[in-house]
């Protein structure tokens, strides 16, 4: 088999990002398990030369809906594995990497369901708004595209081991946290922290009761725990950088 047959060659393979991805998430821990649970939380696509021009989003406006792809910029070990140990299927399972979302893939490429918030300029920068992104922040994006609905939804669609929703806990802030919340004048990040703590970020092994866990959410520090279903956060402060 020849070179060109055998595909592109590592230089013509090589992609750079259009833009780097600004989020609460400062953890993959943090991260909802899949784009579009914490459907709330916004994140910002900062635009990165020579694509930071509005010529290139004319008209996106017009969907209410973006496909983004990524790199998972925090993976290390690019080795190629056939087989991967889902977090849904409690981290035990063994399923082939094809036939998963699992971060440890041949290029390192993800896909993310986002909701469109439109394009602004600030300070001579600009950013693409989008609401339900599951990426850490400083991901980069590769290409964005528009989500079409009449080719992109299929409401029959068999979903394997990930067939439903995963199950939302209750949460509840003490005063303590509260006050804490109030005190670094972030009261109004109250709603979408709540929003990703529901969907339980602890990792699939580690479910200790009465456990204090500690998540990083934008430039703070969560400690929280997690009884009958309830999180319960006990402290919140600044987030060492």
């Amino acid at each position: 088999m020849t070179e060109a047959a055998a595909g592109p060659s590592r230089e013509e393979a090589v992609i750079s990002p259009v833009g780097i991805i600004e989020s609460p998430y400062r953890e993959k821990f943090s991260v909802p398990r899949q784009s579009g649970l914490a459907s709330n939380v916004t994140s910002r696509l900062r635009i990165l030369p020579p694509y930071d021009t509005e010529d290139a989003f004319r008209g996106i406006g017009e969907f209410s809906h973006l496909w983004l792809i990524f790199g998972f910029s925090l993976i290390e070990d690019h080795s190629f594995r056939p087989l991967v140990r889902p977090p849904r299927l409690g981290g035990n399972t063994r399923v082939g990497v094809f036939s998963s979302r699992s971060p440890f893939r041949p290029n390192s490429l993800g896909l993310s369901s986002v909701r469109n918030g439109g394009v602004l300029r600030e300070n001579g920068k600009l950013y693409l708004k989008v609401f339900g992104a599951d990426l850490v922040t400083g991901t980069p994006v590769y290409d964005i595209k528009p989500y079409i609905r009449f080719s992109d939804s299929h409401p029959d669609a068999v979903s394997g081991f990930a067939r439903e929703e995963p199950q939302r806990l209750q949460v509840a802030f003490t005063g303590e946290a509260l006050s804490e919340l109030e005190s670094l004048g972030r009261g109004a990040i109250r709603a979408e922290a709540e929003e990703i703590l529901s969907y339980d970020p602890r990792p699939a092994y580690q479910h200790e009761s009465g456990r204090i866990y500690g998540v990083r959410l934008w430039d703070l520090n969560f400690r929280y725990t997690i009884e009958n279903g309830l999180v319960s956060v006990t402290s919140v402060d600044k987030s060492p950088d």
